[in-house]
């Protein structure tokens, strides 16, 4: 008999939204064509695009009610961006306009199954890294049964200033953080961990990949880092280990799920749908093993597809995926 996640305690007053994650946004620019450098690739699709606002996507497809809190640049590409937002049924309220910067892009290279190069086109202090705490609604950040956040946001300030005052916001309910370390958007790794040290006591629920966990804890081990980051104050640790699968633990618990097999075409939003597999699992008051076994095949079902934002599944989509790998056992 499973037991349910630890609670997270019921939000302060009642809620418009059930999560509200804040962070990157912009655009991204695959090519349809794989396996080819950029140099040779021809034609693109335009996709939504930044994990956190992907996250948000994924977690309205499960038909939760998310809201992000991001800003573009005053131009055709924040446009597309707004218009993608609303569109994939996510609210756009704390969307802002910045003048100036522009919104970003996002370039990658397909070579399936495991090499996906990603080249950011951001700046030096794009839109959605110069969000402060005078564009937040804390009332909001406090009421939502979950808040998501990444490492970039952190990186940069008015942004990392903005995420300090929403995390003191919250008091109770999910507060997630997604270990997102992306090495060419921060002058160090010593810099992000450090950042990484100074957010861990504010949060009950870490997510991330070998790569990331380490830059948070300075441990690669899955178990040891898991262990780490509850040393540090969370509920809830989630260790993605690529092909090896997931591990994830609580003070009462451990669960290790095994990768779900698909034949890869694009692996770079699986790690957003998996967050809103998390996000839904946590919700939903599932237990670990299920919120987990969950979302890895949110991600898988992504990974076998080429966008990010625009292949994100509903549940019925992750259902009848762990029903064909899994003989319908989804207790």
């Amino acid at each position: 008999m499973q037991t349910p996640l630890p609670a997270a305690g019921p939000p302060p007053g009642p809620a418009v939204h059930d999560l509200i994650t804040i962070g990157r946004c912009g655009v991204d620019v695959y090519p349809l064509q794989t396996g080819v450098g950029l140099a040779e690739v021809e034609t693109f699709g335009k996709f939504l695009g930044g994990s956190p606002t992907n996250v948000a996507v994924a977690a309205a497809r499960h038909g939760l009610r998310p809201a992000v809190i991001t800003a573009v640049g005053a131009d055709p590409f924040g446009d597309f961006v707004r218009q993608a937002i609303r569109g994939f049924g996510v609210d756009d309220a704390y969307v802002s306009t910045i003048e100036g910067p522009p919104t970003p892009v996002t370039f990658c290279e397909i070579f399936p199954p495991d090499h996906f190069p990603i080249y950011f086109y951001r700046g030096e202090h794009p839109p959605d890294l110069r969000i402060s705490p005078d564009h937040l609604d804390l009332d909001a950040i406090a009421a939502t049964s979950l808040f998501w956040f990444s490492l970039t946001g952190l990186s940069k300030e008015p942004s990392a200033a903005a995420h300090t005052a929403a995390l003191s916001a919250r008091t109770t309910g999910w507060t997630v953080f997604d270990l997102d370390y992306r090495p060419s958007l921060w002058e160090s790794r010593e810099a992000a961990r450090e950042a990484a040290r100074r957010a861990l006591p504010h949060v009950n629920v870490a997510v991330g990949n070998l790569d990331e966990v380490e830059t948070a804890v300075g441990v690669r081990d899955p178990e040891a880092a898991a262990q780490a980051l509850l040393d540090a104050g969370v509920k809830v640790a989630i260790v993605k280990m690529g092909p090896e699968g997931v591990f994830a633990r609580t003070a009462e618990e451990s669960t290790l799920v095994e990768p779900v097999e698909v034949k890869v075409v694009n692996g770079i939003g699986a790690g957003d749908a998996f967050g809103g597999g998390v996000c839904l699992g946590l919700l939903r008051g599932w237990p670990l093993e299920r919120t987990i076994r969950f979302a890895n095949a949110a991600g898988a079902f992504v990974a076998a597809r080429l966008a990010c934002a625009d292949a994100m599944p509903a549940t019925t989509d992750v259902e009848d995926l762990l029903n064909g790998t899994e003989n319908g056992d989804r207790s």
